[in-house]
């Protein structure tokens, strides 16, 4: 008798803890080695993220979920342990990003589709083989004046409720991600624009996942804060917390079990204040946490810097973030903290 979709849900969304995104492409995760000055191999890459999967003190207390690329699903640990049962002992449930990534949509100038649908079924099903019990997806929607278009948020949103029943049939969580760009070009939006926006689109998921007829109860949400473009910002944490959380309430059924956020383009510090400042101040229907994964990794990395012998200083860089992060998954993350650290 496999899981119920609703119990692995309850499991990612444990109290006080949140979703390691290590799921960086094999190009991504390249210029991440880069700036440290590590060359990426097939070696170093599980090096990297074995430091940060034995990373027993954030992993065991804070992270109740890893998602990861396919090539890491099937590494193994430098002692020939599975790094999906590495995660798995540590009490986190391993995941896999699935899409194929955000292609230009045609006749859309400017916008993206994201691909991978084809043979989906078959993948899913060599996935949960491997241990993994929840899967993301990511929608990417540019924001300007005059982005996204309707054909642009339609489409998207079709591919996230396709993708999401399909796991479902496969017996596994779908992380539904449809990301209003913060960080897009020109960068220069308002808050307002991207509530209005991140509304639209949130309003139109929830349409085509009813369509879909997927089960809300056994999906997780990870949207893209309401905060102001990167050029822009001048949104206080509290602006952004309310803006936020009035956005979600007018589109997430409560049904949905809860919401991860993405950090996007905020700093490691900012990421943790605004949902630090959601849990402390409002009320909601759903569980708010986080699903980071430059803002959970970027000390970890640097503290490393691909040595051995650095390893321990990585693991506690990770581990302090993960920390703040469980903090304000309950509202109680403070400044104060990150100084005395």
């Amino acid at each position: 008798m496999s899981e119920r979709l609703e119990d692995i849900a309850a499991r990612m969304l444990a109290s006080g803890k949140g979703i390691l995104a290590a799921d960086e492409s094999t190009g991504t995760i390249k210029k991440r080695l880069d700036s440290i000055g590590v060359e990426s191999t097939e070696d170093t890459r599980r090096d990297y993220r074995e430091m940060l999967f034995r990373a027993e003190e954030g992993m065991k207390n804070h992270i109740s979920g890893v998602i990861l690329y396919d090539e890491t699903l099937r590494q193994k640990a430098r002692d020939g342990t599975p790094l999906a049962k590495v995660i798995a002992d540590s009490g986190a449930v391993p995941g896999i990003k699935v899409d194929k990534g955000a292609k230009p949509l045609a006749g859309f100038p400017g916008e993206t589709i994201t691909e991978g649908l084809d043979g989906l079924r078959e993948r899913l099903a060599e996935y949960y083989e491997l241990g993994a019990r929840f899967a993301k997806w990511r929608g990417v929607i540019s924001i300007s004046d005059d982005l996204p278009s309707w054909g642009a948020v339609k489409q998207n949103a079709q591919a996230l409720a396709r993708y999401a029943a399909l796991c479902q049939e496969a017996g596994i969580v779908p992380i539904v991600e449809p990301e209003v760009l913060m960080d897009g070009k020109p960068g220069d939006h308002s808050i307002d624009r991207c509530y209005d926006v991140t509304e639209w689109v949130l309003k139109t998921v929830f349409a085509e996942l009813y369509d879909a007829r997927v089960l809300l109860e056994g999906m997780v949400l990870k949207p893209n804060m309401v905060i102001d473009g990167k050029n822009a910002r001048k949104a206080s944490r509290e602006e952004v917390a309310e803006k936020t959380v009035r956005c979600l309430k007018a589109t997430v059924p409560a049904a949905v079990p809860g919401i991860a956020f993405l950090s996007g383009g905020q700093s490691d510090e900012e990421a943790t204040a605004h949902l630090s400042a959601m849990n402390a101040g409002h009320d909601t229907p759903w569980t708010l946490t986080f699903s980071y994964g430059r803002a959970l990794q970027a000390a970890a990395l640097k503290a490393w810097g691909g040595k051995q012998e650095n390893v321990a200083a990585g693991q506690r860089a990770f581990a302090h973030r993960a920390r703040m992060n469980g903090l304000a998954a309950r509202g109680d993350w403070k400044e104060a903290l990150e100084k005395a650290a």
